[in-house]
């Protein structure tokens, strides 16, 4: 079979062994896989490593065969995958098996992947492959900082810098279907309207004066990933007593920020990444009955993977970039 792999410090689409089914274990036969910023990180973290290593996080597609032990699922059945490997109940913070689909296991850039029956979902019935293909990683992520972190509640404001990040799209949508009103920033115009066509309330951009452009808002959850190009500022316009989740660092991982005025702000600051089975199946019956379709930049085919990879690199695209393996 076909696999997108990394192998000696290079990129390359690679014929691989077909995968096998163990007793516990699915063939899932992939039909579009979908790119995260981890894949585009992965290649620096390996280095010149020897060892084919076949990436990609998300995917969804057709159960090709299963092992004897499994009867949750059958061959025809379509799925998802659950990137977050070993993390089935919600918890405070993942045990200490947890790891992330596509590295150091292969991943679903590739026309099958083996994994254990625990870690497919069914495939929900609106959406399309490419919304399936690119759901998994992005939207737990948006769902457990948005709820089981930020405890988002009807009424409530959210302000999410970085309007076009693929986690930013579901989590405009997410809010939305919570009640909340949805504060976003961009750089872009372009990114700045497609937000607010997705639901977004206020789309300020990025080198705006915040406080000033916020001054008749209060605002109650800030969601941040961009790190320290704008952890002081989101800082700066979250009320008193405010809550702050962290999932990411696009920019650089080091912030300083002034230990006094937090606490004297009595803020609240939470880290989050990935979540456990229960929020991703908690968060496909929140898609199911609000409707919510993922939004899908731009889907690229199989061949053109590492082109895919650039233009996401680049940060061009408004929501999720997806790859079509199959038919």
């Amino acid at each position: 079979m076909k696999g997108f792999i990394h192998e000696h410090g290079k990129l390359a689409i690679k014929n691989m062994d077909e995968p096998t089914a163990g007793r516990d274990e699915v063939v899932v036969a992939l039909r579009v896989a979908g790119l995260n910023r981890r894949d585009v990180g992965i290649p620096n973290r390996r280095g010149n490593q020897a060892d084919a290593l076949i990436l990609g996080s998300d995917g969804a597609g057709v159960i090709d065969s299963v092992g004897e032990n499994v009867t949750n699922i059958k061959p025809g059945d379509e799925v998802i995958i659950n990137p977050a490997l070993r993390w089935y109940d919600n918890s405070d913070a993942p045990p200490k098996e947890f790891d992330i689909l596509g590295m150091p296991d292969h991943g679903t850039l590739a026309e099958k992947i083996v994994i254990s029956k625990e870690q497919v979902e069914k495939k929900p019935a609106h959406l399309s492959w490419e919304e399936a293909g690119v759901l998994a990683l992005a939207a737990l992520t948006g769902y457990r900082a948005l709820f089981t972190k930020g405890q988002v509640k009807e009424g409530e404001t959210v302000f999410i810098p970085g309007a076009g990040s693929g986690v930013a799209t579901y989590l405009i949508s997410f809010a939305k279907s919570a009640g909340a009103k949805v504060i976003v920033t961009s750089r872009s115009e372009t990114k700045r309207e497609q937000a607010k066509e997705l639901g977004a309330d206020i789309a300020l951009d990025t080198n705006s004066d915040w406080p000033e452009e916020l001054k008749e808002e209060r605002i109650d959850l800030v969601i941040e990933s961009v790190g320290k190009a704008t952890f002081n500022r989101s800082l700066e316009v979250l009320k008193k007593g405010g809550k702050i989740v962290v999932f990411g660092a696009t920019t650089e991982d080091v912030v300083d920020f002034n230990l006094r005025e937090f606490f004297y702000g009595q803020y609240k600051l939470f880290g989050t990444t990935m979540g456990s089975r229960e929020e991703l199946r908690d968060m496909l019956k929140l898609i199911d009955t609000h409707n919510i379709h993922p939004v899908v930049d731009r889907t690229f085919e199989f061949d053109l993977t590492s082109d895919a990879m650039e233009y996401l690199n680049q940060g061009k695209q408004f929501g999720k970039v997806a790859i079509k393996i199959s038919e």
